[in-house]
């Protein structure tokens, strides 16, 4: 099992299942978030606030949080102990 990070409102994931975080604002990604919450593969961790980032999850659920991608995403390398020093 991988570490789980902070997504915000005291939600947590698994880093080992994310496939990949990105931004909502894609019509693709409207279409595929539209499209999990029809086929109940949607989990919605912003607590009634804006979705800033998806985390398409391994098992293809999404979940839908708060906080920015990049937030998330150095949260994840952190926990990781990939920080690149550019």
């Amino acid at each position: 099992m991988g570490r789980l990070i902070h997504i915000g409102f005291g939600n947590v994931v698994n880093t080992g299942k994310i496939i990949a975080v990105v931004s909502p604002d894609s019509a693709p990604i409207k279409r595929l978030v539209q499209k999990a919450k029809e086929d109940g593969m949607a989990i919605d961790a912003t607590q009634g606030r804006k979705t800033k980032a998806v985390l398409i999850m391994e098992n293809s659920q999404i979940v839908l949080s708060a906080l920015l991608p990049e937030t998330i995403s150095g949260r994840a390398q952190a926990e990781n102990g990939d920080i690149d020093e550019a």
